[in-house]
């Protein structure tokens, strides 16, 4: 065997490594997944009110393993990969209809939070809601490359995912969603902005995870749309995630220096 086919053949080999497209379930399978994932229902909501406020007495008693178990209860996640899949497949409404549900879940998660911590006698910040108060660039990594793992784990022909329960405790959705309650009870704008951004970047370089692997899967479109639509699409996306980035990778210029 020549030197340019040994060449070929790790490629393949690699190339077949490294495929999403081998072992991934049926676009319709996909789509059932990911969409019942992000149903915004009574129960999701009860089950959601339940690990906001565990979590909440996590962070005040500064308990890491309560902290880890609101996180894999909690049902947040699938409003953010259910976006993702109305955001790929162009299909604006069901997108529209999922971002008000997860706006919802954020607005009720930041109240039972806000609630429990005005109720709660013990008012000094822990470690634990000052850790989610100061996000930079590496928590950027963390939400992106979790985000890959999740949205790779969903699409697979094994329904058995444990990927999931992972994400969920890496890219820490509940935390700061908690801090940000903290900080309305407390009055403590500084806590407010620190763990808003950092839901934002965990939330937002998920979403991006998901809508740059479902690409990849090429999950079909409800509609075609023009090279002049796609092409503002992805400036948009570009765009937005400069303007998210950007402040955490200055956070990590000034911890350097």
């Amino acid at each position: 065997m020549s030197f340019k086919e040994k060449n070929e053949t790790i490629k393949e080999k690699v190339r077949k490594a490294f495929s999403l497209s081998a072992d991934s379930a049926s676009h319709e399978e996909i789509r059932e997944r990911l969409l019942d994932g992000g149903q915004v229902t009574g129960t999701n909501m009860c089950v959601l009110v339940c690990a906001m406020v565990i979590a909440s007495v996590g962070l005040n008693m500064s308990s890491t393993a309560v902290i880890i178990g609101a996180m894999l209860i909690s049902p947040i996640m699938g409003s953010i990969l259910a976006s993702a899949y109305g955001n790929v497949s162009a299909d604006y409404p069901l997108f529209t209809n999922h971002m008000v549900g997860f706006g919802l879940q954020i607005a009720i998660s930041v109240a039972a939070a806000s609630i429990y911590f005005f109720l709660s006698p013990v008012k000094e910040p822990t470690v634990e809601l000052i850790a989610r108060t100061g996000p930079t660039f590496y928590d950027v990594l963390i939400a992106f490359f979790g985000g890959l793992a999740g949205i790779i784990g969903q699409t697979r022909l094994d329904k058995t995912n444990t990927v999931i329960p992972g994400v969920a405790i890496a890219t820490a959705l509940m935390p700061p969603l908690c801090t940000c309650g903290y900080a309305i009870a407390n009055g403590r704008v500084d806590m407010l902005l620190g763990a808003g951004y950092l839901f934002i970047i965990n939330a937002y370089f998920i979403f991006l995870a998901a809508s740059i692997i479902l690409t990849v899967l090429k999950i079909p479109k409800v509609k075609e749309l023009s090279e002049k639509e796609w092409r503002r699409h992805r400036l948009r996306m570009v765009r937005n995630t400069l303007i998210v980035a950007i402040p955490s990778i200055v956070a990590v210029y000034y911890m350097v220096i």
